[in-house]
């Protein structure tokens, strides 16, 4: 898939590089959730926990039409993040 990075809606600090979110919907182990809340109806968005080829574990909040990824948000991990993101790794590891 493509990403659009046309006037990203977030700003980009320091610690991720546009590279390292990409890699982090490219990971094999990424959890992609679609949230239940009503407040995303209007234009469903997603959610992607990955990891970046250097570790980085990246959240994402994004939205897509098949054939492009716009991603709205993105951070490093939370702690509480990186525990699900890892619990599930272990899973799919067993």
């Amino acid at each position: 898939m493509e990403f659009d990075w046309n006037n990203p809606p977030f700003n980009l600090d320091s610690s991720l590089t546009l590279q390292e979110i990409e890699e982090s919907f490219e990971d094999a182990f990424a959890i992609r959730l679609l949230p239940d809340s009503p407040r995303f109806t209007a234009q469903t968005r997603f959610f992607n926990l990955g990891t970046s080829s250097g570790g980085t574990g990246i959240f994402s909040v994004y939205r897509t039409n098949g054939k492009q990824i716009r991603v709205i948000h993105a951070r490093p991990f939370e702690p509480e993040e990186r525990f699900f993101y890892q619990r599930k790794l272990d899973q799919a590891l067993a």
